[in-house]
């Protein structure tokens, strides 16, 4: 079952990022790094949005100062920890991440769009209750 998902799960990723590479000549990890930033509009430090991302500081930064070349995102200091840096999306990243998010949600409904809607919700129902009894 869990080689199932998993297969599933990255069959589904790996046209996505082929889509955000020949579309938007983007990746899934700044996808990502930008959607963090849009459920946050106050900005996160370097570390929150690590965590949020599952992923190690090292590869948020990197991603990071790309999104900044771009002028997607602004990395100011953290008034309560000048040590840290507090990143949020600039007015263009997140016009940027509405276009991005618009794609997203529609190649995922592409991707699914064979499978009912009636198994879609009974899939969703029981991946919720095993997240719940995950944790």
């Amino acid at each position: 079952m869990w080689v199932r998902l998993l297969e599933c799960a990255k069959m589904i990723e790996k046209q996505l990022r082929r889509n955000f590479l020949e579309q938007f000549d983007t990746t899934l990890p700044r996808f990502d790094v930008l959607a963090t930033l849009d459920r946050a509009p106050q900005g996160l430090n370097m570390g929150g949005l690590s965590r949020a991302l599952l992923v190690s500081n090292g590869n948020v930064t990197s991603i990071v100062r790309q999104l900044q070349e771009q002028g997607l995102v602004l990395s100011r200091p953290d008034p309560a920890d000048r040590r840290s840096a507090i990143v949020v999306l600039t007015p263009r990243g997140r016009e940027q991440f509405t276009a991005l998010a618009a794609a997203h949600h529609s190649w995922v409904r592409e991707a699914l769009d064979s499978f009912t809607e009636d198994k879609q919700e009974a899939l969703l129902s029981l991946l919720t209750e095993l997240k719940t009894h995950l944790r």
